[in-house]
């Protein structure tokens, strides 16, 4: 009685919707309205931000991205960034691949919400509250090192906080459930009879994961770790909290140059950077990715 309900319903609103795409300029207006929203307060504000970085107020120049190349200082704080950015995706590919893999592996659909649900609760919290939690936690008297005290496994605190440790901790738990919903929802549609007949024509269980699952899954790893590396490259809050003097990145030096020494010229540049180095890193699986299909068509 309900689902008869449910889809008489249904229909009106199914006929509503069909009786509007075929107004004409309907569809137009649909692709018009969001384009022109992304266009008049994203893409022009990040134009007109992004011209400061190579235009001096009289002609377009390249100063001061040379500036930002040949400057020790800021070269230091590009690589760094980047060192930090791969480690945090690194770690978090190796903590969130087997999360994933036993989500897929979970039978009980009950068990299955529960841990979905832990996975996201990093969600629901602010991550400034996150942040300054693990502020509490990495302290040389915080919950982490009087747990290794107590187990003997140190003999004194160790120095976590304001360090790159305590950075990339902040940021591993902030990409975390990223990585594994990437991962867990190409998973979730690999067919288990496939791992069954490796194993049915015997191959040994961590063969056939290796020979199936892996491979099947390396779209999921591969969106999971170009969105972690492209927020990791981003990071603010978690750096200036939990990183030290020493560990600032590309973000901070961005901050610095617009609120504190009003050089928005070099804050722009290194914006551009950013930016092209992310467009860099999106296309490249692309076009990985294009060519092999190309050359598997023609195979």
């Amino acid at each position: 009685m309900n689902n008869a309900q449910t889809q008489m319903t249904s229909m009106p609103l199914k006929r509503k919707s069909a009786a509007l795409s075929a107004i004409p300029g309907v569809n137009w207006l649909l692709f018009i309205i969001p384009a022109l929203y992304m266009l008049l307060l994203t893409f022009i504000p990040i134009l007109r931000i992004m011209k400061l970085g190579v235009h001096d107020g009289v002609a377009y120049t390249a100063k001061y991205l040379i500036q930002v190349f040949t400057t020790p200082v800021y070269l230091k704080v590009i690589v760094y960034t980047f060192k930090v950015s791969f480690t945090a995706t690194l770690i978090t590919l190796l903590l969130g691949y087997p999360v994933a893999y036993l989500l897929y592996k979970i039978q009980s659909e009950k068990w299955q919400r529960f841990t979905m649900s832990l996975i996201m609760i990093p969600f629901w919290i602010s991550v400034l509250i996150r942040t300054f939690t693990w502020m509490i936690m990495l302290q040389e008297e915080g919950v982490i090192n009087k747990v290794l005290l107590a187990i003997g496994v140190i003999n004194q605190p160790l120095h976590l906080l304001y360090s790159t440790t305590g950075n990339v901790i902040g940021m591993v738990h902030y990409l975390f459930p990223y990585m594994v919903l990437c991962i867990y929802s190409v998973m979730k549609g690999i067919d288990g009879r496939l791992l069954q007949a490796a194993e049915g024509m015997g191959a040994r269980p961590w063969r056939a994961f290796r020979d199936v699952m892996l491979p099947l899954s390396m779209p999921g790893v591969i969106a999971g770790v170009l969105i972690s590396f492209v927020f990791s490259l981003g990071f603010f809050i978690t750096g200036v909290i939990l990183g030290g003097p020493k560990d600032k990145m590309i973000s901070n030096l961005i901050a610095n140059f617009i609120n504190v020494t009003l050089n928005w010229h070099l804050a722009a540049a290194l914006s551009i950077i950013l930016l092209g180095a992310t467009i860099l890193l999106i296309a490249i699986p692309f076009v990985i990715f294009r060519k092999h299909s190309a050359l598997k068509g023609v195979i």
